[in-house]
């Protein structure tokens, strides 16, 4: 299906676009601003745009296709910056070891529609140098229409910086060594190693990166964010896709409007929400606070502190040595603890009408707390190896309240377990099959990222392909 966007963007007002990025880097910036900014600019030619912008015209949907090509080049030294502005069309970004920038715009027009020869004559660039670097433009003349499209390739000096922006289609760049800024109303994103900080926004493509040495911003109206390795922090948004991270080492706060958030490594503070989606998350050393609407959450290594909120799905915890606060509506709560909860601390696990279920290590200090709240029909369930008081109290509702309490090896950090319809379980644990289901569900997240990064790129290479 084609798609078309008008959108003319003039060279003003994304000079003043791109001088707020620099402002505020790790502001979040909606998309709806960068549609509402976009739409209120004059428009001229219809273009293919969205994410279907860098497939090849379907030739079945109209006539044969007139075609031209623009090219230019203009010398430049290292350590600088492009500054690419387009008012429709894919960008494509090559690095190369030169001290020059050339470039090649490659235009077809449908030969059956009015005009268009005059058309593709319509469609101008030009290039100069900046005390910052390169600038170059691409436009089309106003008082334009009918369907174009546009691919501009542009080969780079490796250790520039690139400003990407473009008013509909997807922008593909290679492997750079300094900062990249990105910009596109509606198309794909995807972007190599960023040596220093990258700032991608798109009004609803999708977001693929790799690693990324500084911070990362990244904003899609509905598309999925994919990154490698971010060292730095990361905001990361998506109206309704998924987020899969390979690991950030700075503050993360990422978000979705109903997709998955998949974290395999987290080394400071971590912050995920989607309001119907699963959340996962590997190994983590900083605190985690997650929350969704509706679908479960994992975390396999927690080692901070760690809260967790769902409305309705499970919540699993693998490896738990430190205070965790974990709470559902419907679903079962599992967690294997490795060793003494640093203190001071308490642990806190809640479920309404689920299970709760507990693995403690059999030599573990740690003050059991637990109890059901309609006793009646629920039960606690405590491991022979473990000698707690057990009690079925009268409650205020009539029935009984199911109770097990006491210290277990001289007693530690309380343990709260509390649940409304389920039961608890308080099992002594086997280290040897803690360890091997650790190192299983480390492995299909590994592999679920890789595998996930790698579809991604192939989609979006066919997507690109001429």
């Amino acid at each position: 299906m084609e798609s078309a966007l008008l959108a003319l963007p003039p060279q003003r007002a994304a000079r003043k676009y791109f001088g707020a990025f620099s402002a505020c880097f790790l502001t979040c910036v909606p998309a709806v601003v960068l549609l509402l900014i976009l739409a209120g600019l004059p428009a001229s030619t219809y273009a293919a745009a969205g994410r279907d912008g860098n497939r090849k015209p379907d030739s079945s949907q109209s006539g044969p296709r007139l075609k031209s090509d623009l090219r230019g080049e203009i010398p430049t030294s290292d350590g600088r910056r492009i500054h690419l502005v387009l008012d429709l069309g894919n960008i494509v970004i090559h690095t190369q070891n030169s001290g020059k920038i050339d470039y090649t715009v490659h235009l077809e027009a449908d030969s059956s529609q009015k005009d268009a020869k005059e058309l593709l004559k319509s469609f101008s660039v030009s290039a100069h140098e900046t005390p910052e670097g390169v600038y170059l433009r691409g436009q089309t003349l106003r008082g334009s229409s009918g369907r174009l499209w546009v691919t501009v390739t542009v080969n780079v000096p490796k250790s520039y910086s690139l400003e990407l922006s473009t008013g509909g289609g997807n922008i593909d760049s290679d492997n750079v060594d300094g900062t990249e800024t990105v910009l596109t109303s509606g198309g794909n994103i995807m972007a190599g190693n960023v040596s220093g900080k990258a700032r991608l926004v798109t009004g609803g493509g999708h977001i693929t990166v790799k690693n990324v040495a500084g911070g990362l911003f990244a904003n899609t109206g509905g598309g999925h964010i994919t990154t490698g390795a971010v060292s730095g922090g990361a905001t990361l948004h998506t109206s309704g896709g998924h987020i899969r991270m390979a690991s950030v080492e700075g503050i993360a706060r990422l978000s979705t409007g109903g997709g998955n958030v998949t974290v395999e490594h987290s080394g400071n503070e971590l912050n995920a929400e989607t309001t119907g989606g699963q959340i996962e998350v590997g190994e983590t050393t900083g605190l985690v606070r997650a929350k969704t609407g509706g679908g479960g959450i994992r975390v396999v290594r927690v080692s901070g502190p760690t809260d967790l909120e769902t409305v309705g799905g499970s919540i699993y915890l693998t490896q738990v040595d430190s205070a965790v606060k974990a709470s559902t509506g419907a679903g079962l709560i599992t967690a294997w603890f490795v060793g003494p909860v640093k203190s001071p601390s308490q642990c806190q696990l809640q479920s309404d009408d689920g299970d709760i279920v507990v693995y403690i290590p059999r030599q573990m200090p740690v003050t059991i707390d637990a109890q059901v709240q309609l006793g009646d029909e629920h039960r606690v369930i405590v491991d022979p190896a473990f000698q707690l008081k057990m009690s079925f109290d009268a409650a205020s509702n009539g029935g009984h309240l199911a109770r097990a309490e006491g210290p277990l090896n001289g007693g530690g950090e309380i343990l709260h377990l509390r649940t409304v319809a389920g039961n608890i379980r308080v099992v002594a644990s086997d280290a040897a099959k803690q360890v091997l289901l650790y190192k299983q569900q480390m492995a299909q997240l590994d592999e679920k990222v890789r595998l996930q990064l790698q579809l991604l790129e192939q989609s979006q290479s066919h997507e690109s392909a001429p």
